[in-house]
C-alpha cells in the first residue's frame, strides 16, 4: 500500500506540473502567467487559474521540489517572499479583545507555547512537544469553530480530552468564545457576516431548521470575518505595494500572491528599499489592536525565498 500511495503521489506530481506546466510558458515572455480571480472564493481571497500557483505544494518533501522551478528574471534580481505569520489568530485577537491573546501577541510570545502553557499549567519552558501540537490544534480548530470530535480527529486525542481542552480553552481566553457567540447572534439577526472593512457575506442558511446545514453557517460566522479580513488586507498591502514602488521609480515587481505570501521579483540592486516598502505596506495594511509580523526570505528560487 505504501508503494502504490507514492505511486499516486509521483505521478500526479508528473501529471499537474512536471508535464503540464512547460506548455504553459509564454512564447513571448518565457514566463508562465496565471490569472487571478478577485470574486471567485466565498472568503474574498484571491484565487489562481491557468495555472493555479497556489497550490505549488510546500509540506511535502518530493512536492515542493516544484518550487525550486520558479526562479528570478535573471541573475541581476533575486526572489523576496513575504507572507503575514498567523494572520488569523492576530484578527481573532483584535475582534475578540481577548486580553491573555493580545498580550502574548504584543510581548511577541509563540502564541500555542503560551497557549499550551495557560492550558496544561505549566511554564512556557515546560511545554511538551505534544501539548505544544494539542494548543496550535486548538488555536486553528477554534477559529473555525471546531467541535470536540473535529479536534480530536486532528490531534490524535480522545473525544473526552479534546473537550475538556476546548473548555479549557474557553476558560483561558473568555473573550474568544463570547465573540464567537456574539458572531453567531448578530448573523442570524444580520443574515450575514463581515470583515472589519465591511464586506459582507451572507448566510442564508444560519436559521436553518436543519441542524447540519445551520451548524456550518455558524461555523462560517465565526470564521467569515476572520479570514475574510485576511483576505481584504494582504489585498490592500498589495495595493499599496506596488503603488509605492512605481511611485519610487523601482524596477522591481511583485509577481505572485499565495494567501498570505506575496512574491516579489526584485533588483538586487533595490532589495533593501524593496523589504522596507513590503514590510510598511503589510503591517499598516489595515490598522489593528496587534501587531502584525511579517515573515521576509530571500533567494535564487521559490523554494529558497519561502
Amino acid at each position: 500500500m505504501p508503494a502504490i500511495l507514492e505511486f499516486r503521489g509521483l505521478n500526479k506530481l508528473l501529471n499537474t506540473y512536471v508535464e503540464a506546466l512547460p506548455k504553459l510558458v509564454n512564447s513571448k515572455t518565457g514566463k508562465i502567467h496565471t490569472s487571478y480571480n478577485q470574486a471567485v472564493t466565498a472568503t474574498g481571497r484571491l484565487s489562481s487559474t491557468n495555472p493555479n500557483l497556489q497550490n505549488i505544494p510546500i509540506r511535502d518533501d518530493k512536492g515542493k521540489i516544484m518550487r525550486k522551478a520558479f526562479i528570478p528574471s535573471d541573475d541581476q534580481h533575486i526572489l523576496l517572499a513575504a507572507d503575514y505569520s498567523q494572520i488569523e489568530l492576530r484578527i481573532m485577537a483584535h475582534l475578540s479583545e481577548d486580553e491573555a491573546m493580545l498580550e502574548a501577541f504584543q510581548n511577541d510570545e509563540d502564541i500555542h507555547q503560551s497557549t499550551a502553557a495557560k492550558l496544561f499549567k505549566v511554564k512556557p519552558d515546560e511545554v511538551t512537544r505534544e501539548q505544544r501540537g494539542q494548543a496550535k490544534g486548538a488555536n486553528f480548530g477554534i477559529i473555525y469553530g471546531i467541535s470536540a470530535f473535529g479536534l480530536a480527529q486532528n490531534t490524535g486525542m480522545s473525544n473526552k480530552d479534546a473537550k475538556a481542552l476546548i473548555d479549557s480553552y474557553f476558560e483561558t481566553y473568555p473573550k474568544v468564545k463570547a465573540y464567537m457567540d456574539a458572531s453567531i447572534a448578530k448573523a442570524r439577526e444580520a443574515g450575514y457576516a463581515e470583515t472589519i472593512m465591511g464586506r459582507k457575506r451572507f448566510l442564508k442558511d444560519i436559521n436553518s431548521a436543519n441542524g447540519v446545514v445551520r451548524g456550518a453557517a455558524e461555523r462560517n460566522a465565526i470564521n467569515a470575518p476572520i479570514q475574510g479580513s485576511s483576505a481584504d488586507m494582504i489585498k490592500v498591502a498589495m495595493v499599496k505595494i506596488n503603488q509605492t514602488i512605481r511611485e519610487q521609480g523601482l524596477k522591481s515587481r511583485m509577481i505572485m500572491q499565495v494567501h498570505d505570501e506575496v512574491i516579489i521579483d526584485a533588483e538586487k540592486n533595490e532589495i533593501e528599499k524593496v523589504k522596507n516598502i513590503v514590510l510598511e505596506s503589510m503591517q499598516k495594511a489595515i490598522p489593528l489592536k496587534v501587531k502584525m509580523k511579517v515573515d521576509m526570505n530571500t533567494g535564487n528560487d521559490w523554494l529558497e525565498a519561502h
